[in-house]
């Protein structure tokens, strides 16, 4: 096989069935991993959550992650949000001509390796071989179904007043870092991607508490947007404390030297969670157990008074209303 993908790899033919040989068989091989034109899957018992998703960052590779591991940790966080145990996946792949085999393995294999933490199968996929210059690089679009928990009910609607908000870790550090990666700044910072698959703490959560009303995935746009997304759908007032809001401390000098609102930068393995208020300390009790949660922090409540606003109590204990986002966020990862 030659050391970068051609053309040829992308037309059907022996080259096409060697990729997928070599590649991506090598590391999605498991019992639904299907060569037929679609993949046949046992039928969860009860209801099922889907969702896609595209990833097109730039760069491919950035610290502690790279675009695969991203492309797995988007759809199943996604899954996650709606208390779903993810089951399958199918990803397709838009590759530049000329994209180096190598790399392509280091994301394949980092999509392996991810996926296997949640248990989540990939089953099915297509890849496409762009002319040089109509992709950059390489593009990955990924689709997951998953089993929703029996007796969860979560939504972006169901935000209640007394809600305590809960952030599962630091926020802003994914954003953060692929504005370093991108080095139009010149600035050199210790901060790694906050990018990991969290179906495992969220379980933990909700077999304990399936009360909780909101999961919401932080990604574009960060906490802040969000906490307005949220404050729409539910019609609600959220009250913030500045000081209680987690944040990496290379993260902070970066948005200081910037004028970046940390809670405006994306995140890609943070979740924000909404839950009734005495149930609040028992989840952060158990996030704090898990993998990737370490961090978990209560960084407001819900109101009824201000419906459709973010409100921040500052360190000087005055109150700011939190700009609501528009035009385009800095720095666009995707």
């Amino acid at each position: 096989m030659t050391d970068v993908v051609t053309l040829a790899h992308g037309a059907g033919g022996k080259q096409t069935s060697e990729l997928i040989e070599k590649v991506f068989k090598k590391h999605f091989q498991n019992d639904f991993f299907t060569a037929d034109d679609a993949s046949v899957l046992p039928r969860p018992a009860g209801k099922i959550a889907m969702t896609t998703d595209g990833f097109i960052v730039s760069p491919q590779f950035f610290p502690g992650g790279n675009i695969g591991k991203l492309s797995i940790c988007g759809t199943v966080n996604d899954l996650s949000c709606m208390g779903a145990k993810p089951l399958y996946m199918t990803c397709a792949f838009q590759i530049e001509e000329g994209f180096p085999i190598d790399q392509l393995e280091e994301i394949v294999s980092s999509m392996e390796k991810t996926a296997a933490e949640v248990g989540v199968k990939l089953v099915a996929g297509d890849t496409k071989v762009a002319g040089r210059g109509q992709v950059d690089h390489i593009f990955i679009t990924t689709t997951g179904v998953g089993e929703i928990l029996e007796g969860v009910d979560t939504s972006g609607a169901y935000a209640r007043p007394g809600d305590a908000i809960i952030v599962t870790g630091d926020v802003g550090r994914h954003g953060a870092t692929i504005l370093l990666s991108r080095d139009e700044y010149g600035i050199e910072a210790d901060v790694t991607t906050d990018c990991a698959p969290l179906w495992n703490p969220v379980e933990a959560v909700l077999r304990a508490v399936p009360e909780v009303h909101v999961i919401r995935d932080a990604t574009r746009g960060g906490v802040g947007t969000v906490l307005y997304e949220i404050a729409h759908e539910s019609n609600v007032g959220i009250q913030l404390n500045s000081e209680d809001i987690p944040v990496d401390p290379g993260v902070r000098g970066v948005c200081g030297m910037l004028g970046l609102e940390p809670l405006y930068l994306a995140c890609e393995g943070r979740l924000v969670m909404f839950v009734p208020e005495e149930k609040a300390d028992q989840v952060i009790e158990i996030l704090k157990g898990q993998k990737y949660t370490e961090g978990a922090a209560i960084i407001g409540h819900v109101t009824e008074d201000m419906a459709g606003h973010v409100v921040m109590t500052t360190e000087i204990g005055a109150q700011t209303l939190l700009p609501e986002p528009g035009n385009e966020l800095l720095p666009r990862i995707c």
